[in-house]
């Protein structure tokens, strides 16, 4: 099982059954198009870069189990609070204390223990950044007409924008999913 880490707002489109696809940037960026290596090759499920012997692994396959790290908070008892779906002015915490400010953990520090969404990769894909059409854009959990360069922009570092930004149009795994109960992916990871 590993990890992937969204968004609140990408959170929210889980929950409510929009979201069924995440871009993720490929890492070094190749030169060249990549091309997926035949099934009968030594690489199958891997991409190869055009032109090179350059062979590069997606970090999902299909088949994989995942479990979405989001924004949290621990509460009294062991309990767990998501960002996503509170609508609490007022939050115990787990030394017992009523608090109004929740203080939200970042999602990179959300223990595996705490998940609560898991998802079944389907099918892995490369393509260009800006090569998203409409259908991608509603995969992705947004209306078509919505500002996918913004929500994209802003999961970049400013510092990176220059390689990996919208206008960077960088080479992008496309990773489809399904959403699987608890039960579903202790069973299958």
């Amino acid at each position: 099982m590993k990890p992937i880490l969204l968004k609140t707002e990408m959170v929210r489109a889980i929950l409510d059954g929009r979201k069924t696809v995440a871009r993720q940037v490929v890492k070094p960026q190749p030169g060249n198009r990549l091309v997926p290596m035949p099934v009968e090759s030594c690489w199958p499920g891997y991409f190869g870069e055009c032109g090179t012997s350059r062979v590069i692994g997606p970090p999902y396959r299909p088949g994989n189990i995942l479990y979405v790290r989001e924004t949290w908070q621990q509460g009294l008892g062991g309990t767990y609070l998501y960002k996503a779906s509170a609508g609490l002015d007022l939050f115990m915490n787990k030394e017992g204390n009523l608090v109004s400010n929740i203080p939200w953990c970042p999602s990179i520090h959300m223990p595996r223990e705490a998940a609560r969404i898991f998802l079944r990769v389907t099918d892995v894909r490369v393509e260009r950044l800006q090569g998203i059409d409409d259908d991608g854009v509603v995969a992705e959990g947004l209306e078509i007409g919505a500002p996918f360069d913004e929500l994209w922009d802003s999961t970049i570092k400013p510092a990176d924008r220059a390689l990996y930004g919208w206008e960077a149009n960088p080479w992008v795994w496309v990773i489809e999913f399904e959403r699987i109960s608890r039960e579903e992916a202790r069973r299958d990871a």
